[in-house]
């Protein structure tokens, strides 16, 4: 069967059997959230971050991930813009904003949405917010669909595509299980940086250091904490001293929630679990269906193949029992032919002697 035929099938019967159920699927996340009232976050100040890259390095060794081709001591990466991926839960950027004399650093993870897209768009809910703040990923119960890498408005979820045996979605936890099981009190970059950079904390206190920081530094930073709105707000938010577009940060994403946007367009995903079964069960009938009719055409095929061979055979047979007795009838012929020849000649051998003696006679 064409892919084309194929798809067409499976779609036609998810399409009948929505219809037959009459109940629309909706996302994991589709209400309106406020978030936890003692969340946690971080605040990262761009005005501190050296680019040392010392973050990278702890998150590495905390989560127990590959170690990079090149070292993180080796700030030449940072020649060239990187994201976030499987085996790097956070990567430091380094800019040249306009607005600035001297490059300006961006440190880069999941910034841990207070209303996740991720956890919208995942129909399983592989995804969840935690009251401490974080979002956490569950790989025991993913399918693999990665439509929260298409959700994701920061670009943040990374897939183990070399993983072919249990791939899995990747990304920053913000120490969320480290610190549940005790092993940990803060996340892994926010003790390494040297700058204190970072800043670990309530999300409502972090907003109000974030504000004594800009009263009590005029001039220093711009007017507005990243992540205290967008997208609905963050855990992990941002200040700096130039634009935060200058830094890469979006600022086209607006206040609403991201599930505002992701519930109208990925609403029929989850009807994907309760047809699983029913599709499973159209392939494997397809499938026992193809076979059934490929074991008629083979026994199919071989009769009329030994039907043709039956008839080739009658055929050469009859072939050579006529070439038989046209050669039978044309060996009795010479013999016919032969011996009368033969009686021919005795009867002229046996009439000269008479011959001569009665020619002596006369």
């Amino acid at each position: 069967m064409k892919r084309r035929t194929f798809l067409g099938l499976m779609g036609a019967t998810a399409v009948g059997a929505a219809a037959g159920t009459g109940v629309l699927a909706t996302p994991a996340e589709a209400a309106h959230f406020e978030g936890y009232p003692d969340a946690m976050g971080v605040l990262f100040d761009a005005t501190r971050c050296i680019g040392c890259r010392k973050c990278e390095a702890a998150c590495n060794q905390v989560n127990d991930l590959e170690q990079p081709e090149r070292p993180f001591d080796d700030l030449a990466v940072l020649e060239e813009k990187r994201r976030t991926h499987a085996e790097s839960y956070t990567i430091v950027n380094r800019f040249q904003p306009e607005s600035s004399s001297i490059p300006v650093f961006l440190k880069t993870q999941c910034n841990h949405c207070m209303e996740p897209a991720c956890a919208s768009a995942c129909f399983v809910r592989a995804f969840k917010k935690n009251p401490d703040g974080s979002v956490t990923y569950d790989a025991d119960v993913c399918v693999g669909c990665r439509y929260c890498m298409v959700a994701c408005p920061f670009n943040v979820p990374a897939y183990t595509y070399d993983d072919p045996i249990t791939p899995e979605v990747r990304k920053c936890h913000m120490c969320h299980p480290h610190m549940a099981a005790g092993k940990r009190s803060l996340p892994g970059c926010v003790e390494a940086c040297p700058k204190e950079a970072l800043t670990w904390g309530r999300r409502d206190d972090l907003l109000r250091i974030a504000r004594d920081r800009m009263r009590a530094n005029p001039g220093k930073y711009v007017d507005g904490i990243y992540g205290e709105r967008e997208m609905g707000g963050t855990n992990w938010l941002y200040i700096s001293g130039v634009p935060f577009e200058e830094l890469g940060l979006r600022t086209d994403l607006g206040v609403k929630p991201a599930p505002e946007f992701t519930k109208g367009a990925l609403a029929g995903v989850a009807m994907v679990v309760g047809l699983w079964p029913v599709l499973l069960t159209g392939i494997y009938g397809m499938s026992k269906l193809n076979a059934k009719d490929a074991r008629k055409a083979q026994e199919a095929a071989v009769s009329a193949m030994k039907a043709e061979c039956e008839a080739d055979h009658q055929a050469a047979m009859k072939q050579a029992q006529e070439k038989a007795a046209k050669d039978k009838q044309a060996a009795v012929e010479r013999e016919v032919k032969k011996a009368l020849e033969e009686a021919q000649k005795a009867a002229e051998a046996e009439q000269a002697p008479n011959q001569d003696k009665d020619g002596d006679a006369s």
